[in-house]
């Protein structure tokens, strides 16, 4: 029985012993190895969100030239009226009778100027007393000219042709010089103005082309791009001292009339990047709401490494510090080592990387 106890331990302990080493020899076997790569670096280019503010090519406030009642309105708000068309009309009686007056006293010395110009052709008034009524004769014909001007002015009309906005009188208001009727804005052309950081500022003028304007595009308030393309036709001269930007202007044809003064948007502009340095989204992680990926050294190691992002899109990031070209980053397991741990890993070439994502072009 002793014998029979015996044989039984000895093959259950060969049993344990071979279980333990084939269990020893499958972690071996089943040794992770991350997935390792670098950036790619490349010339590119990227596409910069700027807020905009959209403006009338032309947009003025209409205003009352002469004081007096709005006798009559030819317009209504929101129409689109043609350059020239009568807008309002102010009561110009008062002004047809100074004109009325100014024609009476021009009559009325033209008259003695013809008078006393026949004296002077017979030598019996001198030249000087001509000059002096033909003096008088010019100053009343101005009286004329002034007074068809104010009565003119109580006539309004369009400068331009645009769209009309509400009206700030009503019919039969009292109006004074100078009071606000309307406003009036030319939205054939719209001018988008938009801010740029000085170091955008310095790349746009070192990569742009010699009278090639830069063609811009506009997400409007509604995430829809407008359908037709801008350009860049102005840069302001200064920058602002206090945010370090300096102002855009670019001009969008406006043919259906969609946009409209005040509205807002952002302008889409298009950045060359020279030897862009450009890693997957996946390879970083934020700490404190900053970006950092794990980099390999030379001993299979991975230390922790902040990097600065300069651009961001779909997939990728443009990193403009932190790394260089030929570091080693992890692209898969980040979440499973911490600093200073040595890993096994396969290398995997940035393009065949890039190439997977779905954003990727060349």
């Amino acid at each position: 029985m002793n014998r029979t106890f015996l044989l039984t331990v000895m093959s259950a302990g060969c049993l344990y012993g071979a279980t333990s080493c084939s269990q020893h020899h499958e972690a071996k076997e089943e040794k992770v190895k991350f997935l390792v790569t670098s950036p790619l670096q490349k010339d590119t280019t990227i596409t910069k969100e700027y807020v905009s503010q959209i403006h009338s090519i032309q947009h003025i406030e209409v205003r009352a030239l002469e004081k007096g009642y709005l006798q009559k309105i030819f317009v209504d708000e929101g129409q689109h009226i043609q350059q020239g068309q009568v807008m309002f009309q102010i009561m110009p009686l008062l002004y047809q009778a100074e004109l009325k007056k100014a024609e009476a006293e021009a009559k009325f010395v033209n008259i003695e100027y013809q008078n006393t110009k026949k004296l002077a052709d017979g030598n019996v008034v001198s030249s000087n007393e001509l000059a002096l009524s033909q003096a008088k004769l010019e100053k009343a014909k101005a009286e004329v000219a002034l007074a068809q001007t104010h009565l003119g002015f109580t006539t309004i009309k369009a400068p331009f042709s645009g769209i009309m906005d509400h009206f700030q009188a009503r019919l039969g208001s009292l109006v004074d010089e100078g009071d606000l009727l309307t406003t009036l804005s030319d939205n054939s052309k719209m001018w988008v103005y938009y801010n740029v950081p000085e170091a955008e500022y310095l790349s746009y003028k070192t990569h742009a082309q010699d009278n090639t304007p830069m063609q811009v595009k506009l997400r409007m308030a509604n995430n829809e791009v407008f359908q037709y393309p801008g350009v860049v036709q102005t840069i302001e001269a200064d920058f602002n001292n206090e945010t370090g930007n300096i102002a855009f202007r670019a001009t969008f044809p406006n043919p259906k009339g969609l946009l409209r003064n005040g509205e807002t948007g952002s302008v889409l502009m298009t950045v060359p990047m020279k030897n862009a340095l450009i890693i997957p989204q996946k390879a970083t992680f934020e700490v404190l709401e900053k970006k950092f990926v794990y980099v390999v050294d030379s001993k299979r190691k991975v230390h922790q490494r902040e990097v600065t992002v300069g651009a961001e899109m779909p997939d990728l990031f443009l990193v403009s510090g932190g790394l260089q070209a030929g570091d080693k980053i992890m692209l898969e397991g980040i979440r499973k080592v911490k600093e200073g741990d040595k890993i096994d890993f396969e290398y995997q070439e940035p393009k065949q990387v890039i190439s997977h994502l779905k954003t990727y072009s060349e």
